[in-house]
Protein backbone atom coordinates (compact mmCIF):
# COMPACT_ATOMS: atom_id res chain seq x y z
CA UNK A 1 0.00 0.00 0.00
CA UNK A 2 1.26 3.46 -0.89
CA UNK A 3 0.82 6.66 1.13
CA UNK A 4 0.68 10.02 -0.65
CA UNK A 5 0.92 13.47 0.87
CA UNK A 6 0.56 15.58 -2.28
CA UNK A 7 -2.17 15.90 -4.87
CA UNK A 8 0.27 15.65 -7.77
CA UNK A 9 1.81 12.38 -6.54
CA UNK A 10 -1.59 10.73 -6.12
CA UNK A 11 -2.80 11.94 -9.51
CA UNK A 12 0.41 10.78 -11.21
CA UNK A 13 -0.20 7.30 -9.81
CA UNK A 14 -3.91 7.09 -10.63
CA UNK A 15 -3.73 8.56 -14.14
CA UNK A 16 -1.95 5.62 -15.85
CA UNK A 17 -4.45 3.20 -14.30
CA UNK A 18 -7.24 4.87 -16.25
CA UNK A 19 -5.44 4.21 -19.54
CA UNK A 20 -5.10 0.47 -19.10
CA UNK A 21 -6.91 -1.87 -21.46
CA UNK A 22 -9.09 -3.01 -18.57
CA UNK A 23 -9.83 0.21 -16.72
CA UNK A 24 -10.09 -0.49 -12.99
CA UNK A 25 -13.00 0.80 -10.97
CA UNK A 26 -11.82 3.19 -8.24
CA UNK A 27 -13.51 3.70 -4.88
CA UNK A 28 -12.87 6.51 -2.41
CA UNK A 29 -13.40 6.30 1.35
CA UNK A 30 -13.05 9.78 2.89
CA UNK A 31 -12.04 9.83 6.59
CA UNK A 32 -10.53 12.15 9.17
CA UNK A 33 -8.34 9.35 10.50
CA UNK A 34 -8.23 7.95 14.05
CA UNK A 35 -9.77 4.90 12.44
CA UNK A 36 -11.92 2.27 14.14
CA UNK A 37 -13.70 -0.87 12.95
CA UNK A 38 -16.50 1.22 11.45
CA UNK A 39 -14.03 2.76 9.02
CA UNK A 40 -12.58 -0.67 8.28
CA UNK A 41 -16.09 -1.82 7.34
CA UNK A 42 -16.30 1.04 4.82
CA UNK A 43 -12.98 0.00 3.29
CA UNK A 44 -14.09 -3.62 3.01
CA UNK A 45 -17.32 -2.51 1.33
CA UNK A 46 -15.29 -0.42 -1.11
CA UNK A 47 -13.14 -3.46 -1.90
CA UNK A 48 -16.28 -5.44 -2.74
CA UNK A 49 -17.37 -2.79 -5.22
CA UNK A 50 -14.12 -1.63 -6.83
CA UNK A 51 -10.68 -2.75 -8.00
CA UNK A 52 -8.73 0.11 -6.39
CA UNK A 53 -9.52 1.63 -2.98
CA UNK A 54 -8.25 5.09 -2.04
CA UNK A 55 -8.69 6.20 1.57
CA UNK A 56 -8.21 9.85 2.47
CA UNK A 57 -7.00 10.71 5.96
CA UNK A 58 -7.44 14.44 6.50
CA UNK A 59 -8.65 16.42 9.50
CA UNK A 60 -10.54 19.08 7.59
CA UNK A 61 -10.42 22.52 9.25
CA UNK A 62 -13.27 23.98 7.19
CA UNK A 63 -15.86 21.72 8.84
CA UNK A 64 -14.91 22.72 12.39
CA UNK A 65 -16.47 25.73 14.06
CA UNK A 66 -15.02 28.16 16.57
CA UNK A 67 -14.36 26.43 19.89
CA UNK A 68 -14.63 22.91 18.43
CA UNK A 69 -11.97 20.22 18.64
CA UNK A 70 -9.93 20.76 15.47
CA UNK A 71 -6.67 21.28 17.36
CA UNK A 72 -7.21 18.32 19.69
CA UNK A 73 -8.78 15.89 17.22
CA UNK A 74 -6.59 12.75 17.34
CA UNK A 75 -4.05 12.42 14.54
CA UNK A 76 -2.97 8.77 14.38
CA UNK A 77 -1.65 8.32 10.85
CA UNK A 78 0.84 5.55 11.62
CA UNK A 79 -1.82 3.42 13.32
CA UNK A 80 -4.32 4.28 10.57
CA UNK A 81 -1.93 3.12 7.85
CA UNK A 82 -1.43 -0.19 9.66
CA UNK A 83 -5.21 -0.75 9.85
CA UNK A 84 -5.72 0.21 6.22
CA UNK A 85 -2.92 -2.09 5.08
CA UNK A 86 -4.58 -4.97 6.90
CA UNK A 87 -7.99 -4.01 5.47
CA UNK A 88 -6.62 -4.13 1.93
CA UNK A 89 -6.69 -0.48 0.86
CA UNK A 90 -4.44 0.33 -2.10
CA UNK A 91 -3.64 4.00 -1.55
CA UNK A 92 -3.80 6.44 1.35
CA UNK A 93 -4.02 10.16 0.68
CA UNK A 94 -2.92 12.12 3.76
CA UNK A 95 -2.37 15.74 2.74
CA UNK A 96 -1.52 18.71 4.92
CA UNK A 97 -3.89 21.64 5.35
CA UNK A 98 -1.57 23.69 3.14
CA UNK A 99 -1.73 21.07 0.39
CA UNK A 100 -5.53 20.98 0.39
CA UNK A 101 -6.12 24.69 0.98
CA UNK A 102 -3.19 26.81 -0.27
CA UNK A 103 -5.08 30.03 0.54
CA UNK A 104 -6.67 28.88 3.82
CA UNK A 105 -8.57 30.47 5.52
CA UNK A 106 -9.39 32.61 2.47
CA UNK A 107 -10.36 29.58 0.41
CA UNK A 108 -13.26 29.10 -2.00
CA UNK A 109 -16.48 28.03 -0.31
CA UNK A 110 -19.15 25.50 -1.24
CA UNK A 111 -22.58 26.36 0.15
CA UNK A 112 -24.88 23.40 0.66
CA UNK A 113 -28.66 23.36 0.16
CA UNK A 114 -31.59 23.55 2.55
CA UNK A 115 -31.00 20.17 4.20
CA UNK A 116 -27.68 21.53 5.48
CA UNK A 117 -29.54 24.14 7.54
CA UNK A 118 -31.43 21.75 9.84
CA UNK A 119 -30.56 19.18 12.51
CA UNK A 120 -26.79 19.39 13.10
CA UNK A 121 -26.74 22.91 11.67
CA UNK A 122 -28.61 24.11 14.76
CA UNK A 123 -25.34 24.06 16.68
CA UNK A 124 -22.83 23.69 13.82
CA UNK A 125 -24.07 26.23 11.24
CA UNK A 126 -21.02 26.13 8.92
CA UNK A 127 -20.16 22.45 9.31
CA UNK A 128 -21.75 21.10 6.13
CA UNK A 129 -20.36 23.87 3.96
CA UNK A 130 -16.92 22.66 5.03
CA UNK A 131 -17.90 19.06 4.35
CA UNK A 132 -19.18 19.98 0.90
CA UNK A 133 -15.93 21.77 0.10
CA UNK A 134 -13.56 18.99 1.16
CA UNK A 135 -15.66 16.25 -0.46
CA UNK A 136 -15.82 18.23 -3.72
CA UNK A 137 -12.04 18.61 -3.67
CA UNK A 138 -11.49 14.92 -2.94
CA UNK A 139 -13.86 13.94 -5.75
CA UNK A 140 -11.93 16.19 -8.12
CA UNK A 141 -8.52 14.92 -6.98
CA UNK A 142 -9.30 11.19 -6.94
CA UNK A 143 -12.07 11.09 -9.58
CA UNK A 144 -13.51 7.88 -8.16
CA UNK A 145 -16.28 5.79 -9.66
CA UNK A 146 -17.67 5.07 -6.20
CA UNK A 147 -17.49 6.85 -2.84
CA UNK A 148 -18.40 5.06 0.38
CA UNK A 149 -19.80 6.78 3.49
CA UNK A 150 -21.26 5.58 6.77
CA UNK A 151 -24.93 6.07 7.61
CA UNK A 152 -24.12 7.25 11.12
CA UNK A 153 -23.70 10.69 9.56
CA UNK A 154 -27.13 10.42 7.95
CA UNK A 155 -27.53 14.11 7.20
CA UNK A 156 -24.04 14.32 5.74
CA UNK A 157 -24.80 11.38 3.44
CA UNK A 158 -27.97 13.08 2.19
CA UNK A 159 -26.09 16.33 1.55
CA UNK A 160 -23.35 14.51 -0.37
CA UNK A 161 -25.95 12.76 -2.54
CA UNK A 162 -27.43 16.18 -3.34
CA UNK A 163 -23.98 17.60 -4.02
CA UNK A 164 -23.19 14.83 -6.51
CA UNK A 165 -26.51 15.34 -8.29
CA UNK A 166 -26.26 19.15 -8.42
CA UNK A 167 -22.61 19.25 -9.57
CA UNK A 168 -22.97 16.30 -11.95
CA UNK A 169 -20.18 14.23 -10.45
CA UNK A 170 -20.21 10.83 -12.23
CA UNK A 171 -19.88 9.04 -8.90
CA UNK A 172 -22.02 6.39 -7.23
CA UNK A 173 -22.55 7.18 -3.54
CA UNK A 174 -22.82 4.11 -1.32
CA UNK A 175 -24.12 4.31 2.26
CA UNK A 176 -23.10 1.63 4.76
CA UNK A 177 -25.10 0.76 7.86
CA UNK A 178 -23.95 1.99 11.26
CA UNK A 179 -21.34 -0.19 12.94
CA UNK A 180 -22.01 -0.52 16.66
CA UNK A 181 -20.22 -1.75 19.74
CA UNK A 182 -21.63 -4.86 21.39
CA UNK A 183 -23.75 -2.69 23.70
CA UNK A 184 -25.28 -0.74 20.79
CA UNK A 185 -23.25 2.48 20.86
CA UNK A 186 -22.53 3.77 17.35
CA UNK A 187 -18.78 3.69 16.77
CA UNK A 188 -17.16 7.11 16.52
CA UNK A 189 -13.63 8.47 16.80
CA UNK A 190 -14.91 10.89 19.43
CA UNK A 191 -16.13 8.10 21.74
CA UNK A 192 -12.67 8.13 23.28
CA UNK A 193 -13.55 11.47 24.86
CA UNK A 194 -16.05 9.68 27.13
CA UNK A 195 -15.15 8.98 30.74
CA UNK A 196 -15.62 5.44 32.01
CA UNK A 197 -18.94 6.36 33.61
CA UNK A 198 -20.11 8.21 30.49
CA UNK A 199 -19.15 5.27 28.29
CA UNK A 200 -21.37 2.99 30.36
CA UNK A 201 -24.22 5.45 29.97
CA UNK A 202 -23.75 6.13 26.24
CA UNK A 203 -25.71 3.10 24.89
CA UNK A 204 -28.84 4.65 26.43
CA UNK A 205 -29.02 6.89 23.36
CA UNK A 206 -29.55 4.02 20.94
CA UNK A 207 -31.95 2.28 23.31
CA UNK A 208 -33.99 5.50 23.47
CA UNK A 209 -34.25 5.57 19.68
CA UNK A 210 -35.41 1.97 19.60
CA UNK A 211 -38.08 2.66 22.22
CA UNK A 212 -39.23 5.77 20.38
CA UNK A 213 -39.40 3.93 17.04
CA UNK A 214 -41.47 1.15 18.59
CA UNK A 215 -43.91 3.71 19.95
CA UNK A 216 -44.14 5.73 16.73
CA UNK A 217 -44.72 2.66 14.55
CA UNK A 218 -48.31 2.37 15.73
CA UNK A 219 -48.93 5.90 17.02
CA UNK A 220 -51.39 8.35 15.55
CA UNK A 221 -49.52 10.93 13.49
CA UNK A 222 -51.19 13.73 15.45
CA UNK A 223 -49.43 12.45 18.59
CA UNK A 224 -45.91 12.50 17.16
CA UNK A 225 -44.89 15.86 18.65
CA UNK A 226 -45.99 14.86 22.14
CA UNK A 227 -44.27 11.48 21.94
CA UNK A 228 -41.00 12.95 20.66
CA UNK A 229 -41.02 15.68 23.31
CA UNK A 230 -41.49 13.00 25.94
CA UNK A 231 -38.52 11.05 24.61
CA UNK A 232 -36.34 14.17 24.76
CA UNK A 233 -37.39 14.90 28.32
CA UNK A 234 -36.71 11.31 29.37
CA UNK A 235 -33.25 11.29 27.78
CA UNK A 236 -32.32 14.62 29.36
CA UNK A 237 -33.07 13.11 32.76
CA UNK A 238 -30.57 10.26 32.33
CA UNK A 239 -27.53 11.01 34.49
CA UNK A 240 -24.64 9.28 36.20
CA UNK A 241 -22.42 10.94 38.81
CA UNK A 242 -22.03 14.56 37.63
CA UNK A 243 -22.65 13.77 33.97
CA UNK A 244 -25.68 13.21 31.77
CA UNK A 245 -27.31 13.77 28.40
CA UNK A 246 -28.25 17.12 26.94
CA UNK A 247 -30.21 16.62 23.73
CA UNK A 248 -29.14 18.89 20.90
CA UNK A 249 -31.95 17.65 18.67
CA UNK A 250 -34.17 14.63 18.29
CA UNK A 251 -36.39 14.75 15.23
CA UNK A 252 -38.33 12.54 12.86
CA UNK A 253 -38.01 13.01 9.09
CA UNK A 254 -38.78 11.06 5.98
CA UNK A 255 -35.85 9.29 4.33
CA UNK A 256 -35.08 12.42 2.25
CA UNK A 257 -34.90 14.51 5.45
CA UNK A 258 -38.14 16.30 4.69
CA UNK A 259 -40.91 16.80 7.27
CA UNK A 260 -43.04 13.66 7.40
CA UNK A 261 -46.64 13.41 6.25
CA UNK A 262 -49.41 11.37 7.87
CA UNK A 263 -49.23 9.04 4.87
CA UNK A 264 -45.45 8.51 5.02
CA UNK A 265 -44.49 4.98 5.97
CA UNK A 266 -40.67 4.97 5.90
CA UNK A 267 -39.18 7.41 8.39
CA UNK A 268 -35.95 8.03 10.27
CA UNK A 269 -35.27 9.28 13.79
CA UNK A 270 -32.16 11.46 13.99
CA UNK A 271 -30.48 12.71 17.13
CA UNK A 272 -27.41 14.44 18.47
CA UNK A 273 -26.86 14.60 22.20
CA UNK A 274 -24.07 15.90 24.38
CA UNK A 275 -22.83 13.50 27.03
CA UNK A 276 -20.57 15.09 29.59
CA UNK A 277 -18.45 18.12 28.83
CA UNK A 278 -16.60 16.93 25.71
CA UNK A 279 -18.60 14.43 23.70
CA UNK A 280 -21.40 14.95 21.21
CA UNK A 281 -22.95 11.66 20.12
CA UNK A 282 -24.74 11.17 16.80
CA UNK A 283 -27.17 8.38 16.04
CA UNK A 284 -30.18 7.57 13.89
CA UNK A 285 -32.66 4.80 13.31
CA UNK A 286 -34.76 4.05 10.24
CA UNK A 287 -38.18 2.53 10.86
CA UNK A 288 -41.47 1.91 9.08
CA UNK A 289 -44.91 2.86 10.37
CA UNK A 290 -48.10 0.88 10.23
CA UNK A 291 -50.58 2.78 8.06
CA UNK A 292 -53.63 0.56 8.41
CA UNK A 293 -55.28 2.94 10.88
CA UNK A 294 -58.13 5.35 10.33
CA UNK A 295 -57.35 8.98 11.03
CA UNK A 296 -58.54 9.90 14.49
CA UNK A 297 -61.65 12.12 14.83
CA UNK A 298 -59.42 14.83 16.32
CA UNK A 299 -57.08 14.77 13.33
CA UNK A 300 -59.95 14.72 10.86
CA UNK A 301 -61.44 17.76 12.57
CA UNK A 302 -58.06 19.51 12.46
CA UNK A 303 -57.68 18.68 8.79
CA UNK A 304 -61.13 20.04 8.05
CA UNK A 305 -60.40 23.29 9.84
CA UNK A 306 -57.04 23.82 8.14
CA UNK A 307 -57.60 22.47 4.68
CA UNK A 308 -61.30 22.66 4.02
CA UNK A 309 -62.26 19.95 1.56
CA UNK A 310 -58.73 18.67 0.93
CA UNK A 311 -58.13 15.04 1.79
CA UNK A 312 -56.07 13.87 4.72
CA UNK A 313 -53.47 12.52 2.33
CA UNK A 314 -52.72 16.07 1.22
CA UNK A 315 -52.13 17.25 4.76
CA UNK A 316 -48.66 18.26 6.01
CA UNK A 317 -46.94 21.41 5.15
CA UNK A 318 -45.34 21.88 8.57
CA UNK A 319 -42.55 19.86 10.19
CA UNK A 320 -43.47 17.30 12.81
CA UNK A 321 -40.45 17.62 15.08
CA UNK A 322 -39.52 18.44 18.60
CA UNK A 323 -36.08 19.59 19.56
CA UNK A 324 -34.14 21.15 22.38
CA UNK A 325 -31.59 23.76 21.42
CA UNK A 326 -28.77 25.28 23.44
Amino acid sequence: MQVFHTISALRDTLKPLRHQAAVPKIALVPTMGNLHSGHVTLVKKAKELADIVVVSVFVNPTQFGVGEDFDTYPRTLEADVAKLTEAGANFVFAPSVEEMYPTYPNNVQVLSGDISKILCANTRPTHFDGVGLVVSKLFNIVQPDIAVFGKKDYQQLAIIRQLVAELNFPIEIVGVDIVRADDGLALSSRNQYLSEAERQLAPTLQKSLQQLANELKTANFADFDKIIAGAIDKLNRVTVADSGFKVDYLEVKNRLLQPPKPTDKDLVILTAAFLGKKTRLLDNLEFSRELNQEFSPELNQQLGQQLGQQSASDFNRQPTTASVKD
